[in-house]
């Protein structure tokens, strides 16, 4: 396996042997991804897309399971934590509506079952706001640690349902916090904020998200939630995502491990990209002043680091700032504005964590110049 700094090398040499009709942008994505898998295989795929200014590519390399077909650009894949910028951009909808305030208490937008099951527990649901969700500062226990990875392994068909998620969240878990003080990243914050979701529309929040998000009239037209809402038409089969750690290969598990609003999306690339770049320009929550909330960052009491926003994550590539998100199944969707450029990427083996590196800066390099 080539390091990153003698990798990079051998892709300069390379493109400099390009005649000059295979210079353009596309072509020099399409070799950095070729290039990267050929280097280490056992990523199985590779799939990126890079909205910007004159550009909309879609590549990929690899295969779209270890013993299956070549890797479709337009596959879906499941983009798990990276819903939280969807959740986020909803709950911004129902402010921009008027519905919702941020600093407002989650109590009285919880069903009466979750809001008995935490203050059972310690939890003071008027004094953990929306924001407190939204930035993994309310003092919430994770219902994903305690040997739920071990439950999900010995159970793999297992169908959970978000109560159990959240009975979990508190019968294995304690309070970490008051509100406000401390960070903690947590899927449970986010299963609460669907709960707030289908309070204020009354709907399904995969139907609510929909609507709100405007994936029709946006041109989402391969992303929805599998096993809560059918596949779009002409939608290609998901593709196959691994952790070899765990012997886990995606097909094997029910999706209900990661689906209530902490992960639960499929979407391809191309959707993945587009989506944050409209969110980030404008274009789905339309009043400045409320999409400006998304940058909020709660400065808590101890000494936790976070780059931690609204659902959305400061990072840095290079000397440019991005802000995204990653998800489970090495996903991960950035918006870079001094570019104007959204990319998307999805490595199908998990524990590829420097190849997906390697992709972002390298994509982010050609896009810049």
């Amino acid at each position: 396996m080539f390091g990153s700094r003698a990798l990079l090398s051998i892709m300069l040499v390379a493109w400099q042997g390009l005649d000059s009709s295979a210079q353009s942008p596309e072509a020099r994505m399409q070799f950095l991804l070729d290039s990267l898998y050929r280097s280490d295989t056992t990523c199985v795929g590779i799939i990126a897309h890079v909205e910007a200014p004159g550009l909309s590519w879609s590549g990929a390399a690899g295969k779209a399971s270890k013993d299956g077909a070549y890797l479709d650009p337009d596959a879906p894949f499941l983009i798990a934590s990276n819903i939280k910028t969807y959740v986020s951009a909803t709950i911004l909808r129902l402010v921009e509506e008027g519905q919702l305030t941020l600093d407002q208490p989650v109590g009285p937008l919880l069903t009466e079952r979750t809001r008995t099951l935490f203050a059972g527990d310690g939890y003071d649901l008027g004094a953990i706001t929306l924001t407190h969700l939204l930035s993994h500062t309310s003092g919430i226990d994770s219902y994903t640690g305690y040997g739920y990875i071990d439950s999900v392994a010995a159970d793999p068909k297992r169908r959970w349902t978000r109560d159990e998620q959240l009975a979990r969240t508190v019968r294995v878990g304690s309070k970490l916090a008051e509100p406000g003080t401390h960070f903690s990243y947590t899927d449970a914050n986010y299963l609460l904020l669907t709960e707030v979701i289908e309070d204020r529309t009354g709907m399904p929040f995969t139907a609510a998200m929909r609507e709100l998000l405007r994936y029709d009239a946006m041109g989402y037209t391969h992303t929805w939630m599998p096993t809560l809402e059918p596949a779009p038409p002409n939608t290609l089969p998901l593709v196959h995502q691994y952790w070899d750690t765990k012997d886990w290969d995606s097909y094997d598990l029910d999706v209900s491990v990661d689906l209530y609003g902490g992960g639960g999306i499929a979407c391809t690339a191309s959707d993945l990209a587009r989506f944050n770049r409209d969110l980030l320009t404008g274009k789905v929550v339309a009043d400045p002043a409320v999409l400006q909330q998304i940058y909020t960052e709660v400065q808590t009491q101890d000494s936790v680091p976070s780059d931690y926003l609204l659902g959305l994550m400061r990072m840095p590539v290079g000397h440019l700032m991005a802000f995204g998100h990653g998800g489970f199944w090495r996903t991960e969707a950035l918006y870079l504005p001094a570019l104007d450029a959204a990319l998307s990427i999805a490595v199908l083996e998990r524990e590829h964590r420097e190849l997906k590196n390697q992709v972002v800066r390298g994509i982010v390099g050609i896009v810049a110049e």
